[in-house]
């Protein structure tokens, strides 16, 4: 058993494929690095089964149909051997003294008998043009280098886990039961989101570890493509009320980070449904909190009457719709997301 499956998602990534997988070589023989081509129009293929000739035991290459990213994580999933697992995408790299720092604390406790459901480390947001890159860190929110529970967890406004911070145990991923929609956009949040129901046992290291490049005209991040895209984030926005059902966690910690989670999940699809300006989209927005009050009573009543966000963004007439916006527009500038 390897100590670490990578996952690279790979569609037409002929241009920083390389980058990626040169920066994960340096973990060595403890990990294997899993690229699966996604369908690929371009040399993607071919430079995967450069990568797996050049490094055998450490490299594979597994070359499907195009299902997206979600399916492609999946494909992943299955053929993973290590007992952990990360995902990295194939614009994104690592930090390789960081990556080896990482690695050196898992195998230090896998050597211990030591196991943890969750590793979290910090992720910088590499974003085109930017001088000084926004560090996401957890340094106040978790205890530093050392096992806690939920307990301790103190994730405030603007602090989440997202896939770049998280890796997690192989296994756990696979009994949480977790599926991600094919031809779908943004299920990482789904990834991040449904596992943390059977996590117990987490390490935080104050490590700068992934670097997530954001600045690309077409990426799935800049708000303009996520309007265009809208519909799959409500789809996802949907399986993330579905999926669990917050009133049977019974750690309270646990419970209240998991409904931040979906509070700014829902925020931001309402957000941007507003920020359209259509009449279509504007009933999507209704549609979205009407089919939270379907499924999930009790968290709609909490999303929308007792949190903010949920009162802001239910103010009526254009008025509203501005002091939403603005709002939004006020997280973009302190957290640095686009």
């Amino acid at each position: 058993m390897k100590l670490l499956s990578i996952a690279i998602p790979s569609y037409n990534s002929q241009d920083y494929l390389h980058h990626a997988v040169e920066t994960l070589l340096s973990g060595g023989e403890d990990v294997e690095i899993l690229v699966v081509n996604d369908g690929s129009k371009d040399r993607t293929a071919e430079i995967a089964d450069d990568f797996q000739q050049r490094y055998p035991g450490i490299v594979r290459a597994i070359h499907k149909e195009n299902g997206g990213h979600g399916d492609a994580v999946m494909c992943d999933l299955a053929h993973a051997t290590g007992k952990y697992f990360k995902v990295v995408d194939s614009d994104d790299w690592v930090d390789e003294d960081s990556f080896r720092r990482v690695l050196a604390r898992l195998k230090k406790m896998t050597d211990a008998g030591e196991e943890i459901d969750a590793l979290i480390c910090n992720y910088v947001y590499d974003k085109v043009g930017v001088k000084h890159k926004h560090v996401m860190q957890y340094r106040k929110d978790l205890p530093v280098d050392r096992v806690f529970g939920w307990d301790e967890v103190n994730l405030g406004l603007g602090h989440y886990l997202l896939m770049h911070s998280v890796i997690y145990r192989t296994q756990l991923l696979r009994d949480c039961g977790l599926s991600l929609p094919k031809h779908t956009f943004y299920v990482d949040e789904l990834y991040v989101y449904q596992p943390m129901t059977m996590v117990e046992k987490m390490l935080y290291l104050d490590e700068d570890l992934y670097h997530y490049f954001i600045g690309r005209d077409d990426q799935s991040v800049q708000e303009a493509v996520m309007i265009r895209r809208i519909d799959q984030a409500l789809l996802v926005n949907r399986l993330l009320v579905e999926c669990v059902d917050l009133d049977t966690v019974e750690n309270v910690h646990k419970r209240r980070y998991m409904r931040n989670y979906l509070e700014i999940i829902t925020t931001v699809s309402s957000v941007l449904l507003i920020k359209s300006k259509t009449p279509e989209n504007l009933k999507k927005k209704e549609e979205l909190w009407a089919f939270i009050k379907e499924k999930r009573p009790s968290l709609y009543k909490n999303l929308r009457y007792r949190r903010l966000l949920g009162r802001l963004l239910h103010l009526p007439g254009a008025w509203g719709r501005h002091v939403a916006i603005t709002g939004y527009k006020i997280s973009q500038k302190i957290v640095g997301f686009n």
